[in-house]
């Protein structure tokens, strides 16, 4: 199944809109510490909502544990990030992909982004930074399925 892993995220309202998402797209979901915020059960729950019990949720205590994992399971990671020049709807997505969003303040760190095996941009006009994690999760994942036909 695809997946979306939030790096280090920063803001739960954010992380409980993207699970929240993955539970109604039925994808899986990583997310890779530390975060900015207490990620216990009542603090998701609340950001998720009552969709946090049909999410497929694994968490990684840091990026060395989540690489050793994704190394393990032989999952493409792709990253979206401002710094790329391939836009998402150019990809030719695998159903085993992890789609990788970064720290809402800061993206994600240089060997972060240099572990990635693709990195895709959402496309902007001139002069704009950044959309917002939960809605660019939302556009590329939507991208991804049609794709690759995949829900689950």
């Amino acid at each position: 199944m695809l997946r979306l892993a939030l790096y280090q995220p920063d803001i739960p309202g954010n992380t409980g809109t993207i699970l929240r998402l993955a539970a109604c797209l039925g994808l899986g979901v990583d997310i890779i510490g530390p975060a900015g915020f207490d990620v216990s059960d009542r603090n998701l729950k609340r950001a998720g909502m009552d969709y946090l019990s049909r999410v497929a949720l694994t968490r990684h205590i840091d990026w060395s544990r989540f690489e050793a994992w994704r190394g393990g399971e032989g999952r493409r990671l792709v990253l979206a990030t401002t710094k790329a020049a391939m836009p998402y709807t150019e990809v030719d997505y695998r159903a085993d992909d992890i789609l990788l969003f970064g720290r809402e303040s800061a993206g994600v760190p240089d060997h972060v982004h240099n572990s990635a095996d693709m990195r895709i941009l959402v496309p902007m006009v001139e002069g704009m930074r950044s959309l917002n994690v939960a809605m660019a999760a939302a556009m590329i994942a939507g991208e991804a399925i049609r794709v690759t036909g995949e829900r689950d």
